[in-house]
């Protein structure tokens, strides 16, 4: 790379300017931080920039001459990162920055061809005994269905969140949901480990649980009866109030009424 270039690097103040034409205010253009030889008859100088929120940042104005030249002719002036300017995290594509909870309602998913979660379903082969089993059985007949991957995140997914045997309310509960009859099975491979809550009472109720999941709301289960730390109170009698009773009336007795004999006259 050629040596340095006498008439570029003292053309300063040709610089500056051309920093201040394209920053807002004069005062976002610092001091002097320096040149930096690019190329044959090619400087760049770099000033600090003052502006509010480029901390680190430098106006950086590149400057040439022809051959043989003692006139600096003015290249391009641009606004570029230092090596201490806070940036942006790198871009990502939607597919690698959207999360869990980001979709909204009326919200779109563009579609995606290689969702590695997906495969092809079942497409009718004419075979009535196949497509009987594929289609009414197996619930295949979708143009995409969950693929072994798929399912594999999505029950490593359900069994480590809040819904699996590791959660606050699964290590408190005294029985496990594969005991309760609130629970809905699911068929398939993830029937195995979850189930459908269905208990309004619960804070599950309508999610995916698994079986060794549980809850204060078993259908098995009763809350024990806590004693009163306090005593208990003494019965009170309010001797300020009478309450008049009218005593009930004694039943009249009835008098013994002997029945008639009669009487055996002497027979003369």
């Amino acid at each position: 790379m050629a040596g340095k270039d006498a008439v570029l690097d003292r053309a300063v103040d040709l610089a500056r300017d051309a920093a201040l034409e394209i920053a807002e205010h004069p005062s976002d253009v610092g001091e002097h931080l320096g040149s930096t030889l690019e190329g044959e008859r090619l400087v760049s100088h770099r000033f600090a920039c003052e502006a509010r929120g480029y901390r680190g940042w430098q106006w950086t104005v590149t400057l040439a001459r022809v051959p043989r030249g003692r006139v600096a002719t003015l290249c391009e002036a641009v606004l570029l990162p230092g090596p201490d300017s806070i940036l942006a995290k790198e871009w990502l594509p939607w597919s690698q920055r959207l999360q869990p909870g980001d979709i909204g309602p009326g919200d779109v998913l563009p579609f995606r061809a290689d969702d590695p979660r997906l495969e092809p379903g079942w497409t009718p082969t004419g075979d009535a005994e196949l497509d009987l089993v594929a289609i009414d059985e197996l619930a295949l007949a979708r143009e995409r269905i969950l693929s072994p991957e798929g399912r594999d995140e999505a029950a490593m997914r359900w069994y480590r969140g809040s819904q699996g045997p590791t959660s606050a309310g699964a290590l408190a509960a005294t029985a496990a949901c594969s005991t309760c009859g609130f629970l809905v099975p699911i068929q398939g491979a993830l029937g195995q480990v979850f189930g459908v809550c269905a208990n309004e009472w619960s804070p599950e109720d309508g999610r995916v649980v698994s079986l060794d999941h549980g809850c204060g709301a078993h259908s098995q289960t009763d809350a024990e009866p806590e004693q009163s730390q306090w005593p208990a109170p003494d019965p009170l009698i309010d001797d300020q109030r009478l309450e008049l009773v009218a005593p009930a009336s004694a039943p009249v007795a009835e008098p013994d009424v002997e029945p008639d004999v009669e009487t055996e006259q002497p027979q003369v």
